[in-house]
């Protein structure tokens, strides 16, 4: 079939790529990028396959863009998910959000096998149809190398011109603000050196510096008569819910949280005779995400044997306050578990007085 002639660079390449692929084609974009989407949905048509679509910011976008008139295509273009089998992989194209690593997104569900209506099967190829947002880099390779793992080929833009940005140039960004000629600029998008450079691009175009403001989560801008000013801050840091709670998960419980997933959690108990500053019993040790008791039942026993000669040689000490030993018992432990294991698990210790 001869190659249809397109309007933009990027339709052109999308239109090589399509022509070009023999199995399933995976497209990941931004749901808001409309445009893109038709693009993409064009190409499909002129290569006689079928669309499905994933995610629902993806469908949403889909469905008012048609009922719009910015999605045009026939209506036998579209099919359900549960339609995809039915039609050789050659015939398929899926339009899917997640392109940016998002771990929920249904790309991100589809590369960790978790998506229940999509595998990835030899032939596929998964087309990314932007570019990593600042902040997202790493998970975008991420999910990049675990497609990679599971048998698709991927094309992104470091490869083929497949995207273009859809931010205004510096060029656009001077003509906007030429036109609209603002007392005042605020930037609000972007990392602090984007509006570092947005203000300047503002000052150039004339803009009074002193009537620029770049502003941090949280600032409050006041502007009156006399002109405007940064007044006071309020807190605008990530607000957790947790279970019934809102807010009131402070550091020390997140930390906690972090290395309890991260090296489970070892609990000691002892019993001691505070009188005769004697142990009775113990000491006993239960583990949680940290070792299997039954396959490391060597390590356990010296840890036992460990805190026993530690503890008595306290109490000859004449050692009484309990949260010193305590202290020796979890620095003992945090020492020895990380020079045998390279780990650091959350040490309790439990003295029990009678």
């Amino acid at each position: 079939m001869p190659r249809r002639r397109c309007s933009s660079a990027v339709k052109e390449t999308l239109f090589d790529i399509v022509e070009q692929i023999e199995g399933r084609i995976i497209f990941a974009t931004f749901a808001s990028n409309i445009h893109r989407l038709q693009q993409a949905i064009e190409a499909s048509i002129a290569f006689n396959r079928k669309v499905a679509i994933f995610g629902r910011s993806m469908e949403r976008s889909i469905r008012i863009g048609r009922e719009l008139g910015y999605i045009r295509a026939p209506e036998d273009t579209f099919i359900s998910g549960h339609e995809i089998n039915r039609y050789p992989s050659s015939k398929i194209t899926i339009l899917c959000t997640g392109n940016q690593g998002e771990p929920m997104a249904a790309l991100g569900r589809i590369a960790k096998g978790l998506h229940r209506q999509i595998q990835v099967i030899p032939g596929d190829t998964v087309i990314f149809s932007s570019s990593p947002i600042p902040g997202n880099v790493k998970q975008v390779y991420k999910l990049i190398d675990q497609l990679e793992r599971i048998g698709a080929d991927v094309i992104h833009n470091k490869m083929s011109d497949i995207h273009t940005s859809g931010h205004g140039t510096q060029e656009e960004q001077k003509l906007m603000i030429r036109l609209l000629k603002p007392k005042y600029f605020v930037p609000i998008h972007g990392e602090y050196r984007m509006l570092i450079n947005h203000v300047k691009l503002a000052v150039d175009c004339g803009v009074v510096k002193e009537n620029t403001f770049v502003l941090d989560n949280g600032d409050i801008l006041e502007l009156n008569e006399e002109g405007g000013r940064v007044s006071e801050s309020f807190p605008a840091n990530p607000v957790y819910v947790d279970g019934t709670g809102i807010g009131d998960i402070g550091n020390i419980v997140l930390r906690d949280r972090r290395v309890l997933s991260l090296c489970g959690t070892v609990v000691v108990t002892v019993t001691i005779d505070s009188k005769n500053a004697k142990l009775l019993s113990g000491p006993a040790l239960v583990s949680r995400g940290f070792v299997f008791k039954k396959e490391s039942g060597e390590l356990l026993s010296e840890v036992e044997r460990l805190v026993e000669k530690e503890i008595n040689s306290m109490l000859r000490e004449g050692v009484t306050k309990w949260s010193e030993l305590k202290k020796k018992i979890s620095d003992l432990l945090t020492s020895y578990f990380f020079e045998e294991t390279k780990r650091n698990p959350m040490i309790l210790p439990v003295i029990m007085e009678v």
